[in-house]
């Protein structure tokens, strides 16, 4: 019994530092907190502008954001949805670049 306890313990913590290097990217020196807060109030921005807009249906895309520069994933219905989206996010404020990687449906 006591072998077992020895080794849940020793994988625990051998298993413990990576949780603390691992994550987000304030913890992997990507970015400061302050722009990791920076980010998020972009992504929101702009998410919620997806989400009003009649084109674009914002629950089919996914928004990230590190530094300013915001990345666009998911599916759109067209190609104005996809012109669009990109639009509201490079017209979000603290926004420097926009990887438009929307996807169209295939066989349509």
């Amino acid at each position: 019994m006591k072998k077992i306890a020895y080794l849940a313990l020793t994988a625990a913590l051998a298993i413990a530092p990576a949780a603390f290097i691992t994550g987000c990217a304030v913890t992997s020196g990507q970015e400061t907190a302050g722009a990791y807060a920076h980010d998020k109030e972009i992504q929101a921005k702009i998410k919620t502008k997806l989400y009003e807009d009649k084109v674009v249906k914002g629950t089919q895309v996914e928004v990230k954001s590190l530094n300013g520069v915001v990345q666009l994933s998911g599916f759109v219905e067209s190609e104005e949805a996809k012109a669009r989206a990109g639009e509201i996010a490079s017209n979000t404020k603290g926004v420097v670049q926009v990887y438009n990687n929307l996807l169209l449906p295939t066989g349509r």
